[in-house]
């Protein structure tokens, strides 16, 4: 058989065939090793920076440091509100495992109420979930003791060192300084708005209210940074580098602090407020409104029930009556009346004019009483404002019409912001003809006029404002712009915040505003004067007017009886004046709620203020000691939540009372009649809890 032969291999094929693979194999590696070395080139070289500070983010971070809030002085130098060490206990959510187990365990070890609870899951919730947020704060030592010996149990549970902001003077100076409290998601997003947001990287509190709020970004300061190296574990090893924080600027206030003292002191427990102010440059010396609350609460965190009460009360605490309350400015603008009625020539300093005890409009029958029954006989301006007779004023403010009025008082000050250097303040209302119409649908009609002119009926004024035109009518028709605040001081410099005055009403006769000034100089020196009996025996002059605000409206042909009517319906007393009369250093305005006649209860608080000022006190006080001031805040603030508890329950009461009669009255209809006996209601009280809007009425008030 024969045998296969095998064919010899191709070696030059072969060979052919290995070379290409060979050399197709080493471009492979080539272009595999040029894209090596491209990817590492741009790695190394392109983006070294990029990558870098990606390396390095995990090893270095930037912490900021919060500034110190800038301190606010009174006009002495006396601290108003300081910057306190406190211990917080904070958790961080998002490193935290199980919340509520930890919560529940930390209660476990210091106590830790349900509202501290409740208002810490609502901030967890509201705040993004790597920030740290506090669950305590104003720890006791004892409370840091315990907690420093268990916190290795709690992942994600730190205690923290701050300074926060204390007001050792309580509610003496709330309406004035305000508060700070924590910054929730609007105030956030207004930063974010205004492209600061990155300046409170480290602040969790903010300006809430007062002078806190308006001076807002110099108190503030500057963030700063810490830029620091840290291991896997997030533990800080060293610190590689500091930006300290600027610190805010102190504040020096225009604001006394014995005023303030001898304020609170003169009201006692009435409701009101007082303004004093300096007509030359617009200083506020004293701004204290009746009752008050403590700020601390708000910035250390109310409880809600505590917060209801306030909000809730019938004495509102938490407006302040000298930006915000809206009175009728009654017969205090009588003195402002008489120079617009001696410049328009409507009358003059001999005009007098017959006062039977009332006053009629041509062809009408309805009489608009004065407050002296039988009248003040023949009447000149220098009567009309000592006595304060109102048929003289129910006259001028008819011959003069409201046109010239309204904008004449909305020059002085009236109706329009005053300028102060707080957010919180309300326009008030100088009423015209255009005003009535849109809100009323109604023509304005000689009535109306009449009540201007002794400063009720649709007229609305601040006690701010009624100092303000005070002021503008000692300086002759020259305005002032309000301020609590006297000039920062930094390390460069003092910044004053003063503003000069604007002449905002010239008359052709300067004459006019003497006559109005000798007016009030003798309505608090001569006899018969409305404020004569609260300054006898001053040592300095004076010129004020006394006025007396309606609240209800008193029938025609009825005498008002303040016994007879419920507390909070009874006649506010009120008070403007400034001293001494040749040389005006201060103007000042009172208001007491609810206290019937300005001259024997506005005047009287006045007296009090104007005496301290003109005291060597003043310029040597003698303050109470912070211990003693604590003492005293504290049982005003307890005597206060006594105060307000009894509102709540009579409130209840009443409510309880309102639906037992609405549910008597539906079985009545029903036909199931129920005796008294049957259906227990509790009884009725006279006491309201809200007063009504003040009067729009062509009535008066029996007595000034």
């Amino acid at each position: 058989m024969r045998k296969t032969r095998i064919a010899i291999a191709d070696h030059a094929a072969e060979a052919i065939l290995f070379n290409r693979r060979i050399v197709f194999s080493v471009i492979v590696v080539l272009v595999l090793f040029l894209v090596l070395l491209l990817n590492l080139y741009q790695l190394q070289v392109v983006r070294y920076e990029e990558y870098s500070t990606r390396a390095d983010g995990n090893r270095i971070k930037l912490v900021p440091l919060s500034p110190n809030r800038g301190m606010i002085f009174d006009r002495n130098g006396v601290l108003l509100a300081e910057n306190s060490p406190v211990h917080s206990l904070e958790l961080i959510p998002e490193q935290v495992a199980d919340l509520p187990a930890t919560v529940t365990a930390l209660s476990a070890l210091i106590s830790i109420d349900a509202d501290t609870q409740e208002r810490f899951y609502k901030d967890v919730k509201k705040q993004r979930r790597f920030k740290s947020i506090s669950l305590k704060e104003h720890l006791t030592e004892q409370e840091v003791a315990i907690l420093a010996v268990h916190l290795h149990q709690f992942p994600g549970v730190t205690l923290e060192a701050r300074l926060t902001r204390n007001y050792p003077y309580g509610d003496l100076l709330t309406h004035a300084l305000g508060y700070i409290g924590k910054i929730n998601e609007k105030e956030y997003q207004a930063l974010e708005a205004a492209e600061v947001s990155a300046n409170y990287a480290a602040s969790r509190d903010i300006g809430k209210s007062g002078i806190e709020k308006f001076y807002e970004s110099q108190l503030h300061g500057t963030v700063g940074y810490q830029e620091v190296e840290v291991n896997s574990r997030g533990r800080v090893i060293r610190t590689l580098r500091e930006q300290p924080a600027i610190s805010g600027d102190d504040l020096y206030l225009s604001l006394d602090l014995g005023l303030q003292l001898k304020a609170q002191e003169a009201l006692g427990e009435n409701r009101g407020s007082v303004v004093m102010l300096d007509p030359r440059d617009g200083s506020v010396l004293a701004f204290y409104s009746n009752p008050s609350y403590n700020p601390n609460l708000f910035v250390h965190g109310i409880s809600s029930k505590n917060y209801n009460l306030l909000l809730n009360s019938p004495d509102r605490p938490l407006v302040n009556r000298i930006t915000q309350g809206l009175f009728p400015p009654a017969s205090t603008i009588k003195p402002l009346l008489g120079v617009l009625g001696l410049e328009n020539g409507t009358v003059t300093e001999q005009t007098r004019i017959p006062d039977p005890g009332f006053y009629r409009l041509p062809n009408v029958s309805r009489r608009w009483r004065d407050h002296l029954e039988w009248g003040h006989g023949y009447v000149d301006i220098y009567t009309g404002i000592i006595k304060s007779c109102d048929t003289y004023f129910y006259h001028l403010a008819y011959k003069l019409g409201i046109d010239k009025i309204a904008d004449f008082m909305t020059n002085a000050g009236f109706g329009r912001p005053s300028g102060i250097d707080l957010h919180e303040e309300n326009e008030g209302n100088m009423p015209t003809r255009a005003w009535k119409k849109a809100r009323h649908k109604q023509n304005w009609g000689p009535g109306d006029t009449i009540n201007i002119g002794i400063g009720q009926g649709y007229w609305q004024a601040t006690p701010l404002q009624m100092a303000l035109t005070t002021a503008t009518l000692v300086n002759s028709g020259g305005r002032i712009t309000p301020r609590l605040a006297r000039n920062f001081h930094n390390q460069q410099q003092d910044q004053s915040l003063l503003l000069p005055l604007e002449q905002a009403i010239t008359v052709i006769d300067p004459n006019n505003w003497a006559i109005s000034r000798e007016a009030m100089y003798r309505t608090a020196h001569q006899e018969g004067g409305t404020a004569r009996g609260a300054f006898l025996g001053a040592t300095y002059t004076i010129g004020g007017k006394t006025g007396t605000q309606q609240v209800i409206n008193i029938a025609a042909g009825q005498k008002y009886n303040a016994k007879a009517i419920n507390a909070r319906h009874r006649d506010n007393a009120m008070f403007v004046g400034y001293a001494p009369h040749d040389k005006p250093e201060v103007t000042i305005a009172v208001v007491v709620e609810n206290a019937g006649g300005g001259g024997s209860n506005a005047a009287p608080v006045a007296r009090q203020m104007l005496d301290y000022y003109f005291s060597p006190q003043y310029n040597a006080p003698t303050l109470p000691s912070i211990a003693d001031i604590a003492v005293i805040q504290q049982q005003r603030y307890d005597a206060m939540l006594v105060r307000e508890q009894a509102y709540a329950e009579e409130a209840a009461r009443e409510k309880a009372a309102k639906e037992a009669r609405k549910a008597a009255e539906l079985l009545r209809k029903s036909g199931n009649i129920v005796t008294p006996a049957e259906n227990n209601l509790p009884p009725q009280t006279a006491t309201e809890s809200t007063p009504p809007p003040p009067a729009a009425t062509e009535e008066k008030p029996i007595d000034e």
